[in-house]
């Protein structure tokens, strides 16, 4: 097995490739390196079979689409992630074939509901959620101390402590770590309750990432270019958000909601359906066709897509235009299909 990290900085990118059959992954690869991954196959003589993001980052912009243009490889992500495009939705416990390597998913969710650790080898690589030395933040939307110490705790902890260590990040210049050496040392972890660690976590009191606004969005919504202007985190905090079943309940009333679905096409019509009557205006037209609903500028309107991430950005956006009595339906087509509410 062949694996590397690439990019020598702060942000880690891994390939790990099948020497004997030249198949290879990409792991977080990140915009600014898109020549160097490409050089990278082709100097290792392999081709790229699938593109994996770890979860939905929002320090930089991630290279998955750009790649996934070029190579046609899959990308590769949770089944909570929100973005579209994603060919392949992962699970806990799931394999992923590279030639003859297997690559196992764990969920280790904390950082965000679409965290993965992937395991190969006697190597983990954590993403946000173990760092050397540390642990991912969770005050994001969608973070959770409590999750992410059991992440920690009773999925990465429970390899072998030999297991190599490697995240996503690291800005001390380590390179890697052991399970072992977290479990005796990591200092937010090391001998800390749960109840502790959620204390912790909440009292960090870190600044937000710089060019958040020009990260994370566009990696929730695979949105490259300019046709949007993406609202800012106190515009999507204001959002009101609505369970499944209070949509529902909201949906079969006498006087029922518009429901405006801003998936892309093949969304609509794939494997989680939509709710019935609902009206589909992707989020990347919105802008252009917010006329369109114009009769709705003073009535309810609900927004839906994959994860509920989506919605509450085009949620935001909507409210900057003058609808008056905008929600989100919180966890999005996910929630409402785990929950068996009725779709076409």
């Amino acid at each position: 097995m062949l694996f590397r990290e690439l990019n020598r900085g702060k942000c880690k990118t891994y390939i790990i490739a099948c020497e004997k059959k030249r198949k290879a992954v990409l792991v977080d690869p990140i915009k600014e390196k898109v020549d160097r991954y490409l050089a990278s196959l082709a100097y290792f003589g392999c081709e790229l079979t699938s593109i994996i993001d770890t979860h939905t980052h929002a320090d930089h912009r991630t290279a998955s689409w750009e790649i996934h243009d070029i190579t046609g490889a899959p990308v590769v992500m949770h089944r909570q992630a929100p973005a579209p495009h994603v060919a392949i939705h992962v699970e806990d416990g799931q394999s992923i074939a590279v030639g003859d390597v297997r690559l196992r998913v764990f969920h280790t969710p904390g950082h965000t509901p679409d965290s993965i650790s992937i395991y190969t080898a006697g190597r983990v690589l954590t993403g946000d959620t173990l760092l050397i030395h540390g642990t991912g933040r969770c005050d994001f939307a969608g973070g959770n101390a409590g999750e992410q110490y059991d992440s920690i705790t009773q999925k990465l902890f429970s390899l072998p402590n030999e297991t190599l260590v490697f995240p996503a990040h690291d800005y001390r210049g380590h390179t890697h770590s052991t399970i072992g050496e977290e479990k005796q040392t990591n200092p937010r972890v090391a001998g800390r309750t749960r109840p502790a660690y959620v204390e912790l976590m909440a009292n960090l009191g870190l600044p937000l990432p710089q060019g958040i606004q020009e990260s994370l969005q566009p990696n929730q919504s695979a949105i490259e270019d300019e046709s949007i202007h993406f609202p800012t985190l106190s515009e999507l905090n204001q959002v009101r958000q609505l369970t499944a079943q209070e949509v529902h309940t909201f949906q079969i009333s006498a006087h029922p909601p518009l429901v405006l679905d801003v998936r892309e096409p093949e969304e609509f019509t794939g494997e989680l359906g939509h709710i019935s009557g609902s009206l589909l205006i992707p989020l990347k037209e919105l802008p252009s066709r917010s006329h369109e609903i114009d009769a709705y500028k003073t009535r309810d309107i609900v927004v839906v897509c994959r994860a509920g991430v989506r919605s509450t950005t085009a949620a935001a956006i909507l409210t900057g235009l003058g609808f008056e009595h905008v929600s989100n339906l919180k966890g999005g087509m996910l929630d409402w299909s785990d929950q068996r509410l009725p779709v076409e």
